[in-house]
């Protein structure tokens, strides 16, 4: 089936250019992004507020805020050169429950060799291997967001029905202020 122009308009209107990543790993798929809408963080909802409008890593706020570990489950993946794209899923390691679902590219040539490894070992998620490594680095969110449930998001996060998710886009920066990672990270819903 031929895209007319106005699909493509509408659906560059509803996908905003940071979220390119999420775009491709849909694409891959045969899926449309759903509707992004951007907000600014303020307007954030608790608890999402206090999960997502912050400079730290995602893993320790999310195993902070469970108080447990979590886990990594890589629903597909791609690696061109050093350039390491996948798309997880986080979850809590006591009840396996699904907390958050991302997309992430990883420059694994600004990474140390261990680091490097441990990624690829796919075991551990990103901001794990960071605070153990004791890597220095800068977590930057670049944009917060609501982006409405469809059938891709409700099966990786078990949703039992539609509604709103929230989420951001984020860039790692190691010392040298060298990008280390962009992840766009949405959160199930909190009970």
């Amino acid at each position: 089936m031929l895209t007319t122009a106005p699909e493509l308009h509408r659906d560059a209107a509803r996908v905003p250019g940071w979220a390119s990543l999420l775009e491709r790993f849909y694409r891959k798929l045969g899926l449309h992004v759903p509707a992004i809408h951007d907000l600014d963080g303020d307007a954030m909802p608790q608890p999402y507020k206090g999960l997502l409008v912050h400079s730290a890593d995602m893993t320790p706020t999310l195993e902070s805020f469970y108080r447990q570990t979590m886990r990594l489950t890589v629903l597909s993946r791609e690696q061109h050169d050093y350039s390491y794209l996948r798309e997880v899923t986080l979850r809590s390691a006591a009840d396996a429950r699904a907390v958050e679902y991302g997309v992430i590219r990883i420059c694994l040539d600004h990474l140390p060799p261990v680091a490097r490894n441990q990624v690829l070992e796919e075991e551990r998620p990103l901001g794990n291997i960071l605070q153990t490594q004791a890597i220095p680095h800068l977590s930057w969110p670049q944009a917060f967001f609501r982006i409405e449930s469809d059938s891709h998001l409700s099966h990786v996060l078990h949703l039992c029905q539609p509604g709103n998710l929230y989420g951001r886009r984020n860039v790692l920066l190691d010392g040298s202020r060298r990008l280390l990672a962009e992840v766009i990270e949405i959160l199930a819903p909190v009970p």
